[in-house]
């Protein structure tokens, strides 16, 4: 019985920790672009510093995430790169292959 409650709080606090790690390595907000066929797609708190190829035709980004992100013309962030300031979109008729959130 004893051991119960500081096992719990223990168990709790690496819970809280392991919760704030996860979100402090996200770009906090949502990435916009514009799929096949103009459907719309969102990813929502992205991990950042890594590179993600887009399955599909992708363009219009728009980065409504809090931090910046960087698209690439060819897939595994490589070709012709463009940065997009938080808040910021991708000029008009911009196509991406791959995006990295918050890039080093």
């Amino acid at each position: 019985m004893r051991l119960r409650r500081p096992l719990a709080a223990a168990l709790g606090g690496l819970a809280l920790t392991l919760a704030t790690a996860t979100s402090a390595l996200a770009a906090d907000g949502t990435f916009l672009w514009i799929g096949p066929h103009g459907k719309a797609y969102a990813l929502d708190s992205p991990p950042e510093h890594k590179c993600f190829d887009m399955a599909q035709e992708a363009r219009a980004a728009r980065n409504a995430t809090k931090k910046p992100l960087v698209i690439y013309s060819q897939k595994k962030c490589k070709g012709t790169s463009l940065r997009i300031a938080p808040g910021h979109a991708a000029p008009a008729g911009t196509h991406f292959a791959s995006v990295v959130f918050n890039p080093r």
